[in-house]
Parts: structure tokens; C-alpha cells; sequence
């Protein structure tokens, strides 16, 4: 081929991105769709056919890039250059005014304002930023200041441009906003999953966080996500040390920052209103409270900012929430039905959870047909009878739960719910410790907790057996196949392919898999064998310290607790674990087939030692800046341990405002009180001094 021919097809590649860029723009972003499906399919496949003969011309920002990678190993964590701060909440009209006062009070002088109202999308909040045009980076809220780069996943979703729609973009932009799942796609996946035999999303923001954490962006591509953009920060010429810092913005109010965001290219919800009163806001958020319920998405509220940025930079932040905008939510949906009977779920850890039967109901957006009733003392506060008309919600719009009782509308001669005194799977006399709540099975060979074992045990994150499924898990439990997870190592095709839909190539494609868990590391062992309160966090921290299985059963509950982040509630739960027989037995038929019951060199070798290393906190009362969670991974990281009690072990008390009796005791064992500028200056780390302004 020669020269003018390679230049011809360049010039026919970017020409048809263009095209199909300006067809995504209309169809996503206008909702005026310019070119027939069946036009806008000939040029994708043309531009793919060109793509795939010249490699060389592959371009991240290529419409063809949306397709998903190769799964990923991890996720990386990155730093926000601008924290994502969290809203400030009104849980009603009267709190919303209150907090109209409350601003008000730190600018005395302003009269009248414009507030930009926007539905607040039920998603997960998304970080994106590009550099000369192209999409490079996207990375999830995480908790605030850190996120997860999760840019192939975000590559898949459309109604994100891959390049912006300017033929100028500056050095650096970076866009916020919220990725969900619509919920016609939400009902659809559930579907598919219910035939699939796996558990079903609880609700469509679930799902959505779900879809983003998957490492195979192919998946992500398969769910169409969606995606509202609602903030913009431009390369700042302040400091050019940071590139987005004391960001610069074009627009001068947050209404003309949504206008540019949509000429750049970007879905910005259309239901937003620019309200010249606070009363204009009211009606807005009452206009909002039914109509809501007929989008094609979840709402759970309505974004309330205040529209001049100079404004917005003037009342700034408070310690955890800028002080110009508020999250007005509308109150958690409720719904009456009829209790239709009650059954009890047993799960891997022997835990009996009663649940509603109800007779299905509309409840934010889903059908709700099952509701938690938590556990004994929660029955018995609700005083919940067989047919009665109960009142459902869901917590955190998330898990559906009985509120209360209509007890005048109780049926005559109406049953009352208790408790079982025995198991509903194995019959076995259940257990309710004075102390907790929670009423277990102990029976370890239910098979309910068998069951629920072996589905922990196959997890992505513990042993990872992919197709281990709760289906064949159920099937191979019920007949007789395996009872415990050591059983698994010995099953053979002979066993498998008898199983309902199972078959030659599945038996051995299951077998291939079960045969690969046991190269899993030490950690994932220990963390797939369920022992109460080991997360996969706290068994890599065991793993590490005690490399071996050995070394881990041998330890006294003293000696475990040395470990940072491990506490006596964990530390016993460890000990205990070990003491039990059956158990014993477990450990020993895992090593006879061969599961790494011992850490690599490598994952024996110690980090370097942080400047706290050795150090015992404990903390008290509401620091100035940080939460809890962030001054316990400072302190974690920098190499302390974090416990609950004062004690003559700890060396230093971490005290904010209202500290209370720890404080006392501290004091009274002259123990080292600490501020948080103490703590940070202990640490060697520094508070984020970025700000974002709209």
C-alpha cells in the first residue's frame, strides 16, 4: 500500500469517529438520534474492519474501545485531587429552611439568590478526567479521598464520551457525576440471574456498584450503565504544581456548568430547575415526590446548590460538607401488605434470620415480596401474627424491613410468630447466648450451614472455583455428595455428571476448577473458612503474621490480639476456631489435599516498619476534620494498632470533642492524650488542602 493510501484510510478512520461520535452525542446527549440504527451499525463495522487491518491507527477515545478488556488482576487506588465531599442531609422542608439560615448567617449581606435544583440520582459517584480531549482516568467516590481506578469499566458505559466534544478541550478537565442502572436494565439482569441460579441485586444501586467492581469490563459492557454528569473543574493556573487545583472554572454559576457540561459532550439530567426562591425549591421538591416514581431511574432525593460559584467560594466548607449545597431527601418509601407467613433462613454461620412472606407490593421502584424481620428481639417488639397488615420499607432504600404493625387490622384468632426452638434444616436444638442477639444452629453439620460454607468457600475472593454455583452447591449437599469443603477435593466426574443439567464437559470443566483453588494463597484459605468476624482484610493481616496454619492454631488469644487491627472479639473468635475438633479435622483433610495452608516467602516478608509501629490508640469522641474509619487507616497505615478500651497496654488516647469516660480513665492512667493535628503530625501526613468549588 502506498503513501497516499495509508493517509486515505487515516483520514477515513478519524472521519468516521467523528461521525460516530456525533451520532452518540445526539442520541445520548440531545435524545435526537440523527442516523438509523442500522447506518450507525455499517460504520462501526466498517471502522472496525479498518481498525483491525491497522493496528497503528487504534485510538483510546476509538468508539470501538467500549467493548471491554481482558479481566483485570485488581483495582488500583488513586488519590482525588479534589476530595469528593459528602452532601449535608434535610430529611424534610423545615430542615432545608434551617439550613437556608444557616448559610445565610455566614454571608449576612447576600439578598436575593438563585439555587439550581437536581433529582439526586440513586448511583454510585464517578471521578473522570481527561487530558487534551481523551478520556484517561476513571475512579470511583471510594471513601472520599481515594477511589479505585476503574477506567476500563468506565470505557464501556456510552453515555460517557470517550473524547469531548471540542475541538479545543483544555490541558485538564475532570467531571463528576453519577453512574446507575436504569431500571429496566436492573429488572432484566435480575432476571437473567434468577435463571442463572444466583441471588438477585437488592435494588438497582447495588447492582450498578456491583457492575463497576467487576474485573471483567466485558461484564460492565453487558449491563449498560448510565450516566449523569453534574460537575466540572477546568486545569486551574493557580498552582502549576497541581493540575487541578483551586480549579478555574468558564462558568461563573453552576446552571451555565451544567450547559457546559452537555456541550462537552455529556448526559446532564434534563429534570433540573433553576428556582429564584427557596420557596421555588419547595415546589420543585413537592412536584418531584410522585413524579419521581414514574423515571426510568431511582431518586431518592433532590440536590439543592446554591447557583453563583462566587457565592459558593465565600461560605466554603464545613468539616465535612461544602456550606452552598444540601441533599433534601424525601422520606424512606413505605407501603402496607399483608403477612402472608413467615420463614427462617439459615445462614453459613448457623445465624436463624426470620422473613416476611408478603404479599408482593410496589416499593421504591421493585417489587418487593420478602422483608427481613431481623431476629428474636425484633419479633417480639413487633408482635408480628400470622396475617397481619404490616407496614414495609426499605432501609437505606436498599434491604426491604417490617416497620411496624397495623394491629387493629389483625385477623380474629391470628397465630403469633416466634421463634423455633430447633432448626429448620436439621432439627438440632438452636442456641440464643445471653448476650448477642442473634440465634444460631451449632450443628456443623446442617446442611444449611454446609450449604452456606461452601458457597462462602467458592467466592471470587476466598477460593475462587468458578461455576461452584448455589445451584450445584444446593444439589451436591441435598444428595449426600459433599458435607464439609474438604469433600470437594474428592469429588470425581462419576459424581458430578449425574447432576440435574450437568454433564461430561461441566463435570470437568467444575473438577478443573475445584483442582486450580488449591493454588490459592494461605490468606484466601483462611479467610474462605468462615471464621466469624475474618474479612479478607483481617486474614491477610493473620496470614501475615502467622504464616502458617500452624503457627495461627498454636497462638493464645493474647498473642493474636498483638496483631494490629486484630481485637479480642476477632482474637477469640480465631482461638476458639481452632479448639473445636471438627475443625482440627477440616485443617488436617484440606492439607492432605493439598490447599496452601502456608505463605509464600514473599507474602512472609514484613513491610517496613511505619512511624507508629508498636504503638496502641484508642479513640474517643468527633474529631475535627476526620471520621473514626479515616483516623484508624492513618494510624494503621503508619503502622499503629487501633482497640475499643483504655487499657495500662495502650499507649495513646486519640480525643475529640464530648470524649467522655475513656478520656477519664486515660488520664487517670497518664496516658498520652492526642489532638488530631497531633495525630497527623505523629503520622507524617498532612490534611488535603484542595477544595472543589461547585
Amino acid at each position: 500500500m502506498n503513501q497516499a493510501a495509508d493517509d486515505t484510510t487515516a483520514a477515513r478512520v478519524q472521519t468516521l469517529r467523528s461521525q460516530l461520535q456525533a451520532a452518540s452525542y445526539a442520541y445520548y446527549v440531545l435524545d435526537a438520534p440523527d442516523l438509523p440504527d442500522e447506518v450507525y451499525d455499517r460504520l462501526y463495522r466498517e471502522l472496525q474492519d479498518l481498525e483491525a487491518a491497522h493496528p497503528e491507527l487504534v485510538t483510546p477515545d476509538s468508539p470501538t474501545q467500549r467493548v471491554g478488556e481482558k479481566p483485570a488482576a485488581q483495582f488500583t487506588s488513586v488519590r482525588h485531587n479534589i476530595p469528593l465531599y459528602s452532601l449535608e442531609n434535610a430529611f424534610d422542608v423545615a430542615e432545608f429552611r434551617a439550613w437556608e439560615d444557616r448559610w445565610r448567617r455566614q454571608a449576612p449581606e447576600t439578598g436575593e439568590v438563585e439555587y439550581v435544583a437536581e433529582l439526586k440520582i440513586d448511583g454510585n459517584a464517578l471521578a473522570l478526567t481527561y487530558e487534551n480531549g481523551v478520556l484517561v482516568r476513571g475512579v470511583t467516590r471510594g471513601d472520599g479521598i481515594a477511589g479505585e481506578d476503574i477506567t476500563p469499566n468506565v470505557r464501556t458505559i456510552r453515555s460517557i464520551p470517550l473524547r469531548l466534544n471540542t475541538d479545543t478541550p483544555p490541558p485538564v478537565v475532570e467531571v463528576r457525576g453519577e453512574a446507575f442502572l436504569p431500571l429496566d436494565v436492573f429488572e432484566q439482569i435480575n432476571a437473567e440471574r434468577a435463571e442463572q441460579g444466583a441471588a438477585p441485586f437488592a435494588n438497582p444501586r447495588n447492582a450498578a456498584a456491583g457492575t463497576l467492581r467487576q474485573l471483567d469490563s466485558r461484564i460492565v459492557a453487558a449491563r449498560r450503565l448510565d450516566f449523569f454528569a453534574y460537575t466540572v473543574y477546568l486545569e486551574g493556573d493557580q498552582n502549576p504544581k497541581s493540575k487541578i487545583q483551586n480549579p478555574k472554572l468558564s462558568p461563573s454559576t453552576q446552571w451555565a456548568a451544567l450547559e457546559l457540561l452537555q456541550t462537552l459532550g455529556f448526559r446532564v439530567n434534563p429534570n433540573r430547575q433553576l428556582c429564584r426562591s427557596a420557596d421555588d425549591v419547595q415546589a420543585y421538591y413537592d412536584d418531584w415526590a410522585t413524579r419521581r416514581l414514574q423515571l426510568s431511574y431511582l431518586t431518592d432525593g433532590v440536590v439543592v446548590k446554591l447557583n453563583d460559584f462566587a457565592l459558593q467560594q465565600r461560605l466554603g466548607f464545613t468539616q465535612k460538607f461544602p456550606r452552598w449545597a444540601v441533599a433534601l431527601k424525601y422520606p424512606a418509601e413505605e407501603a402496607p401488605t399483608i403477612l402472608e407467613n413467615v420463614s427462617f433462613q439459615v445462614g453459613r454461620t448457623g445465624a436463624v434470620t426470620p422473613v416476611a412472606e408478603l404479599r408482593p407490593v410496589q416499593l421504591a421502584g421493585t417489587t418487593v415480596a420478602r422483608a427481613t424481620l431481623h431476629n428474636a428481639d425484633r419479633l417480639a417488639e413487633l408482635d408480628i401474627h400470622q396475617g397481619d397488615t404490616v407496614i414495609v420499607r426499605k432501609a437505606g432504600e436498599i434491604i426491604p424491613e417490617v416497620v411496624r404493625v397495623l394491629g387493629e387490622l389483625r385477623p380474629e384468632n391470628a397465630i403469633k410468630v416466634t421463634m423455633p426452638t430447633h432448626c429448620p434444616q436439621c432439627s438440632s436444638a438452636l442456641d440464643k447466648p445471653e448476650d448477642e442477639a442473634v440465634t444460631r444452629c451449632i450443628n456443623i453439620s446442617c446442611p444449611a450451614i454446609v450449604q452456606g460454607a461452601i458457597i462462602h468457600w467458592a467466592r471470587r475472593d476466598a477460593l475462587d472455583i468458578e461455576g461452584l454455583g448455589e445451584k450445584w452447591v444446593k444439589q451436591l449437599v441435598e444428595q449426600g455428595l459433599v458435607q464439609s469443603v474438604a469433600d470437594l477435593y474428592g469429588l470425581t466426574e462419576a459424581d458430578l455428571e449425574p447432576l440435574d443439567r450437568m454433564g461430561k464437559r461441566l463435570a470437568e470443566k467444575l473438577l478443573g476448577a475445584i483442582a486450580a483453588s488449591k493454588t490459592r494463597p494461605w490468606a484466601s484459605v483462611l479467610y474462605a473458612l468462615g471464621i466469624r468476624h475474618v474479612g479478607t482484610v483481617n486474614a491477610k493481616t493473620l496470614a501475615q503474621h502467622f504464616p502458617t496454619v500452624e503457627a495461627l492454631a498454636a497462638a493464645s488469644p493474647d498473642e493474636i490480639e498483638t496483631v494490629h487491627t486484630i481485637g479480642p472479639e476477632i482474637a477469640q473468635a480465631v482461638f476458639q476456631w481452632f479448639r473445636v475438633p471438627a475443625n482440627q479435622t477440616l485443617i488436617d483433610r484440606l492439607r492432605q489435599a493439598g490447599l496452601q495452608l502456608a505463605a509464600s516467602p514473599e507474602a512472609q516478608s514484613q513491610p517496613a516498619p511505619g512511624p507508629l509501629a508498636g504503638k496502641t490508640f484508642v479513640l474517643t469522641g468527633t474529631l475535627p476534620t476526620l471520621t473514626r474509619p479515616e483516623a484508624t487507616a492513618i494510624i494503621e497505615a503508619a503502622g499503629g494498632k487501633v482497640t475499643s478500651s483504655v487499657s495500662k497496654t495502650t499507649d495513646y488516647l486519640l480525643a475529640g470533642e464530648k470524649a467522655g469516660s475513656k478520656l477519664t480513665k486515660a488520664e487517670g492512667l497518664g496516658i498520652a492524650i492526642l489532638t488530631e493535628a497531633d495525630l497527623l503530625a505523629l503520622a507524617g501526613e498532612t490534611q488535603a488542602q484542595e477544595t472543589p468549588i461547585s
